[in-house]
């Protein structure tokens, strides 16, 4: 299989989706251009701020993409580039982008609140109780581990912490320059990216290299980064969004969009032949050896490639509350989700190269990020780019990917545990009185993050060696809340008599799934000697099961109830 093959295909085959399976979506959800969105509605300057499209959707992708549609795709190629590529595209279009578009729409029709408030007006408070807990434990997972990544990628590509430092500044720079001094967004934009790519150069100049400088060790050097890192998601957690998430998202996506543009070059360019088997079996060696079946497995490790249950927090959390209008659901939510998948078919591709029998132990050390970033720097050496400095370039970007999401799930955290304390919000429930002075004070934007923060050091500065192993708890765990997102969204679009079928059998697949990987970590955990990761699975999955039955109960009562009505 050549690799120009692959990738154009795949691309087709989104672009077509868009257009078809997107609209008709859009029409069974009754999309309405005309109406009030939150964000202008409820607009307060610091969560609620309607924002340009283009600068949303840059948001909105830098934040769901994170290293999953990288790290995932590569990580399960093992099983064969068939399984791949069969799962991301078929996944994506109807099961990922669905997911992400119905959680947009739903939390915009319920003034920019979570997917737990949707979950009230059909579960009630308890229902909502119990989401809030798995999305607050799933975020806290999110954070430790993409916190991580960006750590070891600090330590060991340390241009790209200088880079990404400065990316920081200058986006605080720019929020302040557009909404402050109301400079123009397509002058802004000719200003600033420009002195963005420079940042990549200063980088390489003056890279900041811990070790180096300070003599520490890379074990060191990764805990000082970690600190830093952590208290950078502080600060975006509190500041206003205009300030720095905004900006920051808005720049950060032209070095998203520059890093795949020069990888579909590169492949173009490179034609190369895809070596993997398509099909390794229905049970393979994973990159530690170990044999391992190909459901739930395949569709577990590729996690954000597919479907991702972090997206619906993001589209409910901060996407929703920028929204400026119901015409843009569609290519934010929709589109941005199968612009992730063609990222991971470009990631496939950069490791398809290697052998079937080569693959595993490349996995084990370089590891992916750095297999991805390697790949596609030497596809575009046939574009003229040096390879040090294409691997420098592409390391970036996934950094950049990394770091974004990882303060975008640090406030979504926070905005989960806010919610935690808030009191009624369903449609039927009056107007709330002012919340205690406790609850205030625990709800305070200040002290849920800092909530956050500690938890996450504690995971990945308490027990390093059990830190190694988060990605497969976060992906089952974030698989597992996107089928409870479908879950919801399929008990609202009962209630309202809408076409629920579109989430019905999506959320049935990703409930089997998620469960089965969770169910084999959880006594996998027990029997490897890891009481805390086996705790975290049995935590989540006691969370979903309860949730589930909950549902089970109000949907045999809703059912029953309409029988009742219909034979009266």
């Amino acid at each position: 299989m050549n690799g120009i093959t692959l990738l154009l295909g795949a691309t087709a085959l989104f672009a077509a989706a868009y257009f078809l399976y997107g609209r008709l979506l859009e029409r069974l959800l009754g999309v309405d251009p005309a109406r009030p969105t939150p964000a202008t509605t409820r607009g307060d300057g610091v969560d609620y701020v309607p924002a340009h499209p283009a600068v949303l959707f840059g948001h909105h992708f830098a934040s769901i993409a994170g290293a999953g549609p990288i790290v995932g795709p590569i990580a399960a190629a093992y099983f064969g580039w068939g399984a791949v590529v069969a799962w991301v595209v078929l996944g994506c279009i109807f099961i990922g982008a669905v997911h992400d578009m119905v959680a947009l729409f739903l939390s915009v029709r319920h003034e920019g609140r979570s997917i737990a408030s949707v979950i009230e007006t059909v579960l009630g408070r308890p229902g909502k109780i119990l989401f809030l807990l798995f999305c607050w434990s799933t975020l806290v997972l999110v954070c430790a581990e993409f916190t991580r990544q960006v750590a070891l990628t600090f330590v060991h590509a340390p241009a790209v912490a200088t880079a990404s430092l400065l990316f920081i500044a200058l986006a605080v720079v720019f929020g302040i320059a557009t909404n402050r001094f109301r400079l123009p967004l397509l002058p802004a934009t000719a200003v600033f990216v420009p002195v963005m790519f420079a940042c990549i150069w200063v980088g390489t100049k003056a890279p900041l290299d811990l070790c180096a400088r300070f003599g520490l060790s890379a074990a060191g050097a990764q805990t000082v980064w970690t600190l830093v890192l952590l208290a950078y998601c502080f600060l975006a957690s509190t500041l206003p969004v205009w300030l720095l998430l905004q900006p920051r998202d808005y720049l950060n996506s032209y070095l998203l969009y520059a890093m795949m543009a020069l990888g579909f070059l590169g492949v173009l360019a490179a034609a190369p032949a895809v070596e993997l088997d398509a099909f390794a079996g229905w049970r393979a060696p994973n990159a530690k050896g170990a044999m391992t079946p190909l459901f739930p497995f395949l569709f577990i490790t590729i996690a954000c490639g597919a479907c991702s249950g972090f997206h619906s927090l993001v589209a409910s959390g901060t996407t929703a509350k920028q929204l400026a209008s119901e015409r843009h659901v569609r290519p934010v939510a929709y589109g941005g989700m199968l612009l992730e998948g063609v990222l991971a078919i470009l990631a496939l591709v950069a490791v398809g190269t290697f052998a079937q029998a080569d693959l595993a132990p490349k996995l084990a050390s370089p590891g992916p990020v750095a297999l991805f970033a390697g790949g596609l720097a030497g596809f575009c050496t046939k574009l003229g780019i040096p390879q040090q400095a294409g691997f420098t370039f592409m390391s970036l970007a996934v950094s950049a990917f990394l770091m974004t999401s990882v303060d975008t799930a640090t406030r979504l955290a926070r905005f989960t545990w806010q919610e935690l304390f808030a009191r009624g919000t369903g449609d039927d429930a009056p107007a709330p009185p002012r919340p205690a002075a406790w609850r205030r004070a625990i709800a305070n934007m200040y002290p849920a993050t800092g909530l956050v923060v500690a938890l996450v050091a504690l995971l990945l500065l308490g027990n390093p060696e059990a830190a190694k192993n988060l990605w497969n708890v976060f992906a089952s765990a974030n698989q597992l809340l996107a089928g409870l997102t479908l879950f919801t969204a399929s008990l609202w679009l009962y209630k309202n008599r809408m076409a629920w079928w579109v989430t019905l059998f999506p959320m049935l697949f990703m409930l089997a799934v998620s469960s089965a990987g969770l169910w084999l970590l959880c006594t996998g955990s027990w029997k490897a000697g890891n009481p805390t990761l086996g705790v975290v699975t049995a935590i989540l999955l006691a969370l979903a099961a309860v949730l589930v039955l909950l549902a089970i109960v109000r949907f045999s009562q809703a059912r029953g109830g309409r029988a009742e009505r219909r034979g009266a």
